[in-house]
C-alpha cells in the first residue's frame, strides 16, 4: 500500500477537513528527498503513459479542485511535465458561457471527456456546481433551472447525478483521480501577498480572490459536504495538504503512477501477420542499403 493511501477520503463515511492537516508531510521531511522521488515518479509516468495511449484500451481523468493559490496550475505543470503531448489534455474551466448555461451543468466537461489512451486534467471540473454555485446563490439564478427544480435538495441531487456519470466512466474505461489540494487560509494569505510582492506574479492577482477569503468557512463546509458524498471506491478523492508544494507534487505525482501501475498495461500483441509484415519492411530496407 502507499504512503499516500492516507490521503484517500474512505467512501461511505463522516469526513472532516479539520482532521486533515494541510501542512502535513507523511513523514517526508527533506524537500530534496522528495523532488528526487518526484523526478523518478515523473519518469515512471511517462513510460506508463506510453503504455497507456499503445494499449488503447483505458483513459485517465484527473481532476484538480482547490481555493485559490494552492497550487493547481504548478502542480499540474510539474507532474505532467514528462508526459508526451499528444496523450494529455489540459482544461481549465472557468466562468461558464451563456452557451453552457444554457446546457445542463455536465455538458461542457462532458465534452472534454479523455479518450481510450489518453490522460485528462480538468483544472477545476463539473464539481465547482456543487462548490462556488453553492457559495454563491447568483450562479445558481443565472442556469434558468425551473423554479420547481431548485431547492434545499438540490446539492444531493448533483452528488447523485456526479456519482451516476463516474460510475459510468468507470464502467467504460475511464480511472478517474480526483485530487483536493488543501491549503492553509495563513498559508494562502502568504502566498497572495508574495504575488503582490513579486510583479513577475501580479498578472496572477485579482482582488476577488481576497474577497472570497470572506466566505472560507462557506467554502470548507461545501468541500466537506462534496469529499464526503462523492468519494468512491472507483473515483476516490485524495486531499493532498498543501502547504508544502514539494510534498504535494510528489503525491499527486505518486497516486497516479499507483493507478496506472495497478492497470498492468502492456504494449500490443505482435500478431504473425504483422510479424511478417515487418519482416518484409525490414528486407526492403535492407535491400535499399544494399543498392546504394
Amino acid at each position: 500500500m502507499s504512503v499516500f493511501e492516507e490521503l484517500r477520503v474512505p467512501p461511505g463515511g463522516k469526513f472532516r477537513l479539520k482532521d486533515r492537516d494541510p501542512a502535513h508531510t507523511a513523514g517526508f521531511e527533506s524537500k530534496k528527498e522528495a523532488k528526487d522521488r518526484l523526478v523518478q515518479g515523473i519518469e515512471r509516468l511517462r513510460e506508463l503513459q506510453e503504455r497507456l495511449y499503445a494499449s488503447d484500451r483505458y483513459a485517465l481523468l484527473l481532476i484538480f479542485q482547490a481555493m485559490d493559490a494552492a497550487g493547481k496550475d504548478s502542480t499540474i505543470e510539474h507532474v505532467m511535465s514528462g508526459v508526451n503531448p499528444q496523450g494529455c489534455q489540459v482544461y481549465s474551466f472557468k466562468a461558464p458561457s451563456a452557451e453552457e448555461l444554457d446546457h445542463d451543468f455536465l455538458w461542457r466537461t462532458n465534452r472534454c471527456l479523455p479518450e481510450r489512451g489518453r490522460i485528462g486534467v480538468f483544472n477545476r471540473s463539473y464539481y465547482e456546481e456543487v462548490l462556488v454555485v453553492r457559495v454563491h446563490p447568483g450562479i445558481l439564478a443565472a442556469e434558468k433551472l425551473p423554479a420547481e427544480l431548485v431547492d434545499v435538495g438540490i446539492w444531493k441531487q448533483r452528488f447523485k447525478d456526479i456519482n451516476a456519470l463516474e460510475r459510468y466512466l468507470a464502467r467504460n474505461g475511464t480511472v478517474i483521480l480526483k485530487f483536493f489540494l488543501h491549503v492553509s487560509k495563513e498559508e494562502q494569505r502568504r502566498r497572495f501577498l508574495a504575488r503582490l510582492d513579486e510583479p513577475q506574479k501580479n498578472w496572477k492577482f485579482s482582488v476577488s480572490d481576497v474577497k472570497e477569503r470572506e466566505h472560507w468557512d462557506e467554502y470548507m463546509a461545501a468541500y466537506e459536504d462534496m469529499l464526503e458524498a462523492t468519494s468512491t471506491e472507483r473515483a476516490p478523492w485524495y486531499v493532498v495538504p498543501a502547504d508544502h508544494k514539494w510534498f504535494m507534487r510528489m503525491a499527486v505525482a505518486d497516486v497516479i503512477v499507483e493507478a496506472l501501475e495497478a492497470l498492468k498495461l502492456e504494449y500490443p500483441t505482435v500478431t504473425e501477420d504483422k510479424r511478417r509484415e515487418l519482416d518484409a519492411a525490414r528486407k526492403m530496407l535492407e535491400g535499399e542499403e544494399a543498392r546504394i
